[in-house]
Parts: structure tokens; sequence; C-alpha cells
């Protein structure tokens, strides 16, 4: 065994321990275990919240957007922090209302405001199969991990079963409790991991992060602006104004746990605070794959760009060390994203009648789920790929159900919410599969456009039918309608 692969593996179970000795005691209470009692302070949430952001997908994905698409990778920066901005003043009410109406999940938050368990039915089921491409991808980036470091499939097949067996069996025993202290080892290996890389590469291959820009004024020009191509200025902007309302609006169900977990709508605010500057660490690997635009040769995988120059320049251990922190950024969301999907399964899906049967059921969906997309992740590791661009597209059809579910009162009914969220995820699927759009707007914000039209013209529609009801309503003369104390004297 490699020195690379036996420090990734030691790694592996070491985060899956930490995940382990978070568990307080028993439980058998949803509640408790998809968040944590509601207790957790300021510090405990913002890094359960800052987990979310960085996944796989952006410590290898943004080495590999930069590598690509040069600067059009820096729609990432500021998304997060417009989107806390709103977040400083929207979570509160989300927490305060999950908290006095008793809500686990977000298909509880918008059954209670419509009266509708069909919405809470239809949300929980958009959020599930939405995400499950979106967990197959945390299994899919660590194995990539393991076998560009390894050079060998079969150790990133072993690698990928002994970590999510270790995951689901963490997120049973611990439940979000160990999400939060895997959360706190896998930022801290992360960041410190990418100041090396971000330091020590362009050193190595450039001599340095300026030699490294001025290596590619002079080679890659059109890199250093947003240029014509995939990644012109339309899919920038309309990229960055996506993810600023997928996640200022909530609508990825992972999301709610840990906001829900806060013990004070106090702490709730405090986190939106301080968690923004955490975003500019998004940063560091787009430095490393601008490195790789001066290192690679054209046409090399973009996600490989980052590991591939880890390999060319550290000894075998650095290079576990590498993958061990890429393993966490794998392992720790995708308990987070187990805690979301499987809540949904067991609250808004399956409805069971008594509290153990709805927390046996939770507990039987972490396996499901896991099992499902590690299966799919090794069989058929590219047949849920294009599905992916659902995640974001597809939530984002949340947005107006949300929304309008987060003012004092209800203006819209449930019926035109329902068919807009239904039309707009039509509207996804078809330009996304159909080979119908080619253009590069976010297709999420193409489609809320007749979710949003739709919605509108049921809410006239609705009132329309209602007023007409009222009008065809027989009225009595006025003076054989009694007063009920009369007719009670009687």
């Amino acid at each position: 065994m490699t020195s690379t692969l036996t420090v990734t593996l030691l790694g592996i179970v070491f985060i899956a321990v930490l995940g382990f000795l978070g568990r307080r005691k028993p439980t058998g209470d949803l509640s408790e275990w998809t968040h944590g009692g509601r207790q957790f302070g300021a510090m405990t949430m913002w890094f359960l919240q800052a987990g979310e952001v960085f996944t796989t997908f952006t410590f290898l994905g943004m080495a590999g957007l930069a590598f690509s698409g040069g600067v059009a990778a820096l729609y990432a920066l500021p998304y997060i922090p417009l989107a806390y901005i709103g977040l400083y003043f929207l979570a509160p009410i989300i927490w305060r209302r999950a908290h006095e109406r008793g809500h686990l999940t977000q298909a509880d938050f918008l059954a209670d405001f419509y009266g509708s368990k069909l919405l809470g039915l239809i949300a929980a089921i958009i959020g599930v199969v939405f995400l499950l491409p979106y967990l197959q991808l945390q299994i899919t980036g660590l194995g990539l991990a393991v076998q560009l470091a390894t050079g060998d499939q079969t150790s990133s097949t072993v690698s990928m079963i002994i970590a999510f067996v270790l995951v689901i069996a963490f997120v049973l025993w611990s439940g979000i409790r160990g999400v939060a202290t895997t959360s706190y080892f896998k930022d801290a290996i992360m960041l410190v991991v990418l100041l090396v890389l971000v330091i020590a590469i362009p050193a190595h291959f450039t001599g340095g992060i300026g030699a490294t820009f001025h290596k590619i004024m002079v080679t890659h020009p059109d890199m250093l602006k947003v240029h014509a191509g995939k990644y012109d200025s339309v899919w920038f902007f309309s990229s960055m104004v996506a993810s600023v309302l997928g996640v200022l609006f909530m609508t990825f169900p992972h999301q709610w746990p840990a906001l829900l977990s806060a013990k004070s709508s106090k702490a709730v605010r405090r986190n939106y605070v301080f968690l923004p500057i955490y975003s500019i660490a998004l940063a560091l690997p787009m430095i490393i794959g601008f490195t790789a635009l001066i290192v690679l040769p054209k046409g090399s995988k973009s996600n490989a760009a980052l590991l591939t120059l880890v390999q060319q320049a550290f000894p075998g251990w650095f290079i576990g060390v590498v993958v061990v922190a890429t393993a966490a950024t794998a392992m720790v969301p995708a308990a987070g994203l187990l805690i979301g999907m499987s809540s949904l399964i067991a609250r808004n899906i399956a409805r069971t009648r008594s509290q153990r049967s709805q927390f046996m059921v939770n507990q039987g969906a972490v396996v499901g789920v896991t099992t499902l997309a590690l299966a799919m992740a090794i069989a058929r590791p590219d047949l849920l790929a294009n599905l992916l661009l659902l995640t974001y597209s597809g939530l984002d059809q949340l947005i107006p159900a949300i929304g309008l579910a987060l003012l004092t009162r209800k203006l819209v009914g449930v019926w035109p919410v329902m068919a807009g969220l239904l039309v707009g995820e039509l509207v996804v699927i078809w330009l996304t599969f159909g080979n119908a759009y080619s253009g590069h707007i976010n297709v999420g914000l193409v489609a809320l456009v007749p979710n949003i039209i739709v919605l509108l013209a049921g809410t006239v529609l609705e009132r329309t039918l209602r007023g007409t009801k009222q009008e065809n309503v027989p009225q009595l003369p006025e003076a054989e309608v009694e007063p009920k104390s009369v007719v009670a004297g009687v």
C-alpha cells in the first residue's frame, strides 16, 4: 500500500471517528437527531453552514472552472455574501416560525403556511430527487481524488465504499451533532491545505502568484476577462443571480437543519454577519486553477487540475493529506445532505403515525439513499451527471413558494403556487434534456418566468371564481333574517 493511500484511509477513518464522538446521548426523537434539540450557538452554526459552502465541487470544481473559464469562476465569490445579507433579515423569520410551529423540514414550513400536505409532499419529493445527484457528486468526487492520487481504480472504489459506509454509520449514530463535530476538522484541514497549495504551487511552477498572472496576461489574456463563449457575461451574471436567489430563499432542503438547529434568532442573525468572510476562501482554489493554465496542456480534464499539480509538486504523504481534505469536503457535506433528505422522506413523504416509526423510516432512508447514490457512483458514474444541472435550476423553482410564505399573510392560494411550481419544473427538464435551449442564461431563471406567470394567472382565476361563487349565493331578504338573540329567546 502506498503512503498516499495509507494516509487517505487513515484520514477517512479519523473523520468518521469524529462523527461518532459527536453523539451526546441515545435518541429516538427526530427533532433531536435532525436539529440537535435546537441548542447550537453561533459558532457551531457557523461551521455547519460554512460546511455547506465547501464541497468537492468547490474544492476541485472551482480550480477546474478557473482552468476552463478564467475569471468567469469569480461569479462564485459575490453570490454568498449577497444572499447572506438578505438572510440576516429573513432567516430569523424562518427560525421563529419553525420554532413556534414545530417545523423540522422545508416541506413542513410550506405545508403549514399554505395549509396543504400535498404541497409539502411535492416539495419533499422535489427536494429528494434534485439532491440525489448532488449526493452522488460528493461520492464521485472522493473517488476521483483517490484515483488521481493513486492511479488505481480499485483503490478509488474501495475508498468510496469505506468512506460512505462510515458516513452512514456516524450519521445514524450522531445525527446533526456528528456533522457539526466533523465540520470543525473539515474546515480546518481544508483551509490549511489550500493555504499551503496556493503558496507552494505557484512558487513551484511559475515563481509565485504574481508571476502566474503575469504569464497569463502574456499567454492567455482572454482568460482574465469574461469573454465570449460558454462562460460569457450572460452566463456569469445569470449564474450569480440564480445562485443568490437559491441561497437567499433557502431552496436547498439541507440548508434547513443547520438553520433550525440554532438556539435563538439572535444566534442566527449573528451567524450571517460573519459567514460572508468565509466565502473569500473560494478564491484560493481559483488561483491554483489559473496556475494550471500555465502548466497543464490544453484539453486536460478541468476537475483534475488541482490534484494533477499536487501530484507533480509534492511527496506521496502530502498528496494523501490533500486527498483527506478532499474526502472531508465530500463526507461532511454528504452527511448534511443525508440529514436533509432522510428527514423529508420520514416527515413529509412516508408520513408515519408514531414518532418511533417516523424515526425508523428516517434511519432506513439514510441507508437507502446513500446505498443508491454509492451504487450509481460505482456502476454508472456519468448516468446522473446531467441531472446535476437540475439540482440548482430545479430547486430554484421553489423561490416563489418560499418567498410568499415569508410574508405575514397569505396573498396567494395553494393551487396557483403548486401549478407554477410544476410548470417551472417541467420547463427546467425540457430545456435541460430536450435540446430546446442553447442560450447562456441560467435555465433556472428562464423557468422562473413561466412559473411566476402561471402563479399570477392562477391567482387571478382563483379570485375571479371565488367572487363569482359569492355573487351566486342566494341572499335572504333582510326582514327574514332574525337576530340570534331573538331566536334564542323563542
